[in-house]
Order: C-alpha cells, then sequence, then structure tokens
C-alpha cells in the first residue's frame, strides 16, 4: 500500500481477517436465530420476529454508545490493545449465547456483542493509518469484500450446522472470534505512531461529543447525515432476511443460509474487483451514487415479489448497493487529520450503530404485523418499502453533501 504498510506487512491481512471472521461469526447464526428464539421462548414466528428486533436494538443502542469511546482509546492507547481486548470480550459472549437458555440471557448476550463488536472504528483507523488518502476507497472496499466472503462462509455453515442443532453455530463462532484472537496476539504489530497519539477526553468520547466534533469539521455533517440514512435502508437485510424468507417463501435454515452465501458472493466480487476501479474513474461521490440505484431497485424487487427463485435473481441487482459503503467511508476518512483517525471511523461506527437503532424498529414491527392475523392484507414485503424510502433520501442527501474542496 505504501512505505508504511512495508514496515508492518501483517497489520492489514490482520484487519481484513478479523472483519471476515467477525462476518463469519455474525453470519453463521443468522439462520438458525429465529427458530432457536421460537424454542427457548416457546413463542410463534410473529412473536419471535418482534424479539428478534428487540435483540438487534439493544445490540445497536450498545455499539452507538460505544462507538466513539473505542475510537478515542484507540486513538489515546494505540489500535492493538483495543482490538485485541475486544475480540478477547467477543469470543466468551460467543460461547455463553451457546448455553443460554432463556431469552434473558439472550439479551445479555447481545449487549456484551454490542459492547465488545464496536471495533468498526479501530479497524478502519488501522487501515487508514497505513493507507494514502487515494487509496482509501479502494482498501475500505476490501474491507466490505471482507465481510462479504464472511457472509458467504457464515451463513453457508450456519445453515449447514443449524440442521444439526441450532446451538452448534454459537459455539462455532465462538471458536473462530477466539481463534482470531490468538492470531491478533501474535502477529499484529501497532500501526498508530506514538506521536500522532492524544489524550482521552471524555467530552469527545461519548455520542453527544461526538455531535460537536462532526459540527467542527466542515463538510463533515452532510457525509455523516448520508452514512446514517443509508445504514437505515441497507440493514433491512440483517434486520428481517431470516423472517422474512420463511414467511414469504417458507425457506428452512439450510435454505436461508445458501441465499446470504449467495449474496456475500455477489457483493464481494464487487467490493474487490469494482469498487477500486469506479472510484478511480468515478470518484467516491459518483460511485456511491450508482450503488444507490442498485439498493433501490432490489429494495423495490422485495417489497413486491412472492416467488423464492425470483428472489434469487434479485441477488445480482442487490450486489451494487456495495458499492456505497466503502465510498461513504472514504469520504468521512479524507476530511479529517491522521490523528483522528480513530476518533472519525469510531463516530462511522456510531452511526452505523445508530441506523441499526432505528432499522429493527421500523422493518421488524412491519413484518410482524403484515404477517400476523390483525394485518389488513398479508404484505411480508412492507419492510422493503420502507427501505427504499430511506434509500431514496440517501441519494438526496448525498447530493447535497459539499465537496471536499469547497468544504
Amino acid at each position: 500500500m505504501n512505505s508504511t504498510a512495508a514496515r508492518i506487512p501483517h497489520a492489514a491481512p490482520f484487519i481484513l481477517v478479523t472483519v471476515l471472521i467477525d462476518a463469519i461469526g455474525f453470519g453463521i447464526i443468522i439462520p438458525t436465530l429465529p427458530r432457536l428464539i421460537m424454542e427457548v421462548g416457546h413463542i410463534d414466528l410473529p412473536r419471535a420476529t418482534q424479539i428478534g428486533g428487540w435483540l438487534a436494538l439493544l445490540y445497536a443502542v450498545v455499539q452507538f454508545v460505544a462507538g466513539p469511546t473505542v475510537g478515542n482509546l484507540s486513538d489515546r492507547f494505540g489500535r492493538r490493545p483495543v482490538l485485541l481486548g475486544a475480540l478477547a470480550g467477543y469470543a466468551i459472549d460467543y460461547a455463553l449465547l451457546t448455553i443460554a437458555n432463556s431469552l434473558p440471557l439472550f439479551f445479555l448476550g447481545r449487549a456484551l456483542a454490542g459492547l465488545f463488536g464496536a471495533t468498526y472504528g479501530p479497524c478502519q483507523a488501522a487501515l487508514a493509518d497505513i493507507t494514502p488518502p487515494a487509496q482509501r476507497a479502494r482498501v475500505f472496499g476490501l474491507v466490505g469484500a471482507s465481510f462479504g466472503i464472511g457472509f458467504v462462509v457464515g451463513p453457508a455453515i450456519g445453515g449447514l450446522l443449524g440442521e444439526f442443532g441450532h446451538r452448534i453455530p454459537f459455539a462455532a463462532a465462538a471458536l473462530l472470534a477466539g481463534l482470531n484472537f490468538l492470531y491478533g496476539l501474535f502477529v499484529f504489530p501497532e500501526t498508530l505512531k506514538s506521536e500522532l497519539r492524544r489524550p482521552f477526553n471524555w467530552r469527545r468520547a461519548n455520542p453527544l461529543g461526538a455531535i460537536a466534533v462532526v459540527r467542527s469539521i466542515p463538510g463533515l455533517p452532510w457525509v455523516v447525515v448520508t452514512y446514517f440514512v443509508w445504514q437505515i435502508a441497507s440493514l433491512v437485510y440483517p434486520s428481517v432476511w431470516s423472517y422474512y424468507t420463511i414467511a414469504n417463501f417458507g425457506w428452512s435454515s439450510g435454505r436461508i443460509g445458501a441465499s446470504l452465501a449467495a449474496v456475500g458472493i455477489a457483493m464481494a466480487f464487487c467490493q474487490f474487483f469494482l469498487t477500486g476501479r469506479m472510484v478511480a474513474r468515478f470518484g467516491e461521490r459518483r460511485t456511491a451514487q450508482i450503488g444507490l440505484v442498485g439498493a433501490t431497485c432490489g429494495f423495490a424487487g422485495y417489497m413486491l415479489i412472492d416467488s423464492g427463485t425470483i428472489a434469487l435473481m434479485f441477488i445480482v441487482i442487490i450486489a451494487i448497493q456495495s458499492l456505497v459503503q466503502p465510498s461513504l467511508s472514504a469520504m468521512l476518512s479524507q476530511r479529517v487529520p491522521a490523528d483522528a483517525q480513530g476518533e472519525v471511523q469510531g463516530i462511522g461506527g456510531s452511526v452505523m450503530a445508530l441506523g441499526a437503532v432505528f432499522a429493527p424498529l421500523l422493518y421488524n414491527p412491519a413484518l410482524a404485523y403484515f404477517t400476523g392475523d390483525s394485518a389488513p392484507f398479508r404484505w411480508p414485503g412492507a419492510p422493503f418499502a420502507i427501505a427504499v424510502v430511506f434509500a431514496l433520501i440517501t441519494m438526496v442527501t448525498l447530493a447535497k453533501t459539499p465537496r471536499r474542496r469547497a468544504a
């Protein structure tokens, strides 16, 4: 990547592997989670959909609160201790969920996952430490590709293991997180130079302080607003896909896992082979706009279709949305100095989490209502209609974002 990266050759591979394993751990439990909630809580699918939404909400709230703190801690103490501590906690959390036998334990587990999973900022910041600004969209695209590959492997493994028991995927996730911690313990170097570290300040390391930081940087507020609205739109898939496909198509855990694997393959292809080339040719803003068009078409499709075969065909269209995230991440990174990369990427992670707060409040109740007995008509695609609205709002806010030279 540059001379810095050459001096610390294990940094970028470890970050990409960390994102990969995090995605595997996240995706591996998705195919079996609805039925495990139904089993543990002794409830039906609409009620499980609501519980799943509350679990996602709790996870997101904790990440929203912890994101700026973790990002600022990495600016003070370095990326290595923060990331390794989070990975150790993540392994312990998945082990807890493996043996959880009540819904309160599931809520505790998701709260811990939100705390230890607030590593988006340090991961992105570590890559920014060793990557020139002009290359960051491409590198952040590799992060997205790693997540996409994780979504190939994770749900596929989860769907397969889930056929033998709903808890087995959680045990596998705990094992992967533990191995990732050991890998980082031996190979991950510190990427933040000591002279670039700054004192930790609680007034900056909280969501309200983060708002003040965002407002103080010219051009950054519109990027953050765009980032936030896009998160709400894109999170329709992790919020309701498992429940939506059961309600609309009657898919099994294995079929759900296979569909998520197909999404991961398509998105990883776009991230690896298209993001860098398109950003180089069109720039971050135009590349994000192209991704938003693909996302909107995908949302509109799932809003209307009732065929599982057609749902699989639409995966090709929705893969284009994978261009949006790395482009917006690069726009964030390029607007702050080197000693604040952890902070701004922590803010990015917090904004992602804030979007994840709103997503289950919107999508899960809509799906539960329109698949329940009290609905005036049955419409499993209702959550995707909401996603279309937020995708269109994202297009507007991105258009209003000032260019970096103007900022």
